[in-house]
């Protein structure tokens, strides 16, 4: 059963507000008062917030070199510094555009079934009230990631719009995985799959910008904010599975798991559809061909490799053995 302080105040009262800062952080607050001024201000939520772009540091990178999967490539590594820079600031943008596809199309269609009811949790008014507040809360998160970058096309004068980016890759393998089912059933199973796999490992996706202090303290503490929501966010996400767990068929629990190792490869991948649009908007000569040697090479990696939420949760399911997932791919220490 759900501890009692569970809803009480560890969920319920937790996201009540904004997230908790610091207010002698100067970026820090910078990040809310933008956050907090454009919510009350709708009309105007695009007009010029001078805190925040006065912390722009133009010398330094907008997303770490260390999350771009072909680093060492030799055409990557012949490119001029500008283009290198532009690479960085849209990888920053697509970083953001990501991770508001996860919350729009994964994330908030999976609470909204929590919500109702659709697997029978028994968690009762708690439990709805803190999904339904996590709902709000991502909205507040896509708000801060769509400030960001806002900020680096200001302060860069370049384009980049999402626009010109494709849906991002953990999404479209939500809405493949969402097309292929054969039932309204099957169809919340997918999704709250996926919707456990963003909520339970969307920390350590968030701390490959969090932890780098090279690159710009606003991109570095956006991600650092939203980082302490998910926490708790986590916390809704495991125990709805864990109750949901023990209400499921057998058939249920298989269909689950096998959709639920599906959004662990998605979560872990780089995005080459995304990398090969930028490439492409940038006329990076050689860039598709590089972009296929990197897929091509053997132990390219993964982009996430934090699971160490998702494996304690299947061990406390008893599954672990029972996923379609390599294990020995990702890293699984306990936090």
């Amino acid at each position: 059963m759900i501890n009692p302080e569970f809803g009480a105040f560890s969920v319920a009262e937790r996201l009540r507000s904004l997230p908790e800062h610091d207010p002698n952080d100067a970026v820090e607050n910078a990040v809310l008062s933008r956050l907090a001024g454009n919510w009350d201000r709708r009309a105007t939520v695009r007009r010029r917030e001078e805190t925040l772009d006065d912390l722009f540091e133009p010398d330094r990178p907008d997303f770490p070199v260390a999350l771009l999967p072909f680093r060492n490539h030799p055409t990557y590594l012949g490119l001029d510094d500008e283009v290198k820079a532009k690479i960085l600031a849209w990888g920053w943008v697509a970083f953001n555009k990501n991770v508001m596809d996860i919350e729009q199309y994964v994330v908030n269609p999976g609470f909204s079934l929590i919500a109702k009811g659709a697997f029978d949790t028994g968690l009762g008014d708690s439990m709805t009230i803190a999904v339904t507040q996590a709902m709000v809360d991502e909205q507040y998160h896509t708000l801060m990631h769509l400030n960001a970058s806002a900020v680096t096309r200001r302060q860069r004068g370049w384009r980049m719009p999402e626009s010109a980016l494709p849906l991002g890759h953990k999404s479209r393998r939500h809405a493949h995985r969402l097309a292929s089912a054969e039932t309204a059933e099957q169809e919340a199973l997918v999704s709250l799959a996926f919707t456990t796999v963003a909520e339970i490992s969307i920390n350590a996706h968030l701390d490959l910008i969090a932890e780098d202090h090279e690159i710009q303290p606003v991109n570095r503490m956006t991600a650092v904010l939203h980082n302490r929501d998910e926490y708790c966010h986590a916390s809704i996400a495991n125990t709805v599975v864990q109750e949901a767990w023990k209400r499921l068929t057998t058939e249920q629990r298989d269909y689950f798991l096998t959709a639920l190792a599906d959004g662990m490869e998605a979560f872990s991948a780089h995005d080459f559809t995304t990398w090969a649009r930028v490439l492409d908007v940038l006329g990076v000569e050689g860039g598709g061909a590089m972009l296929r040697d990197i897929r091509n090479a053997s132990g390219t990696g993964r982009l996430l490799q934090d699971f160490s939420g998702l494996r304690q949760l299947c061990e406390e399911l008893d599954v672990l053995g029972s996923v379609p997932f390599d294990w020995s791919t990702v890293t699984t220490e306990t936090p």
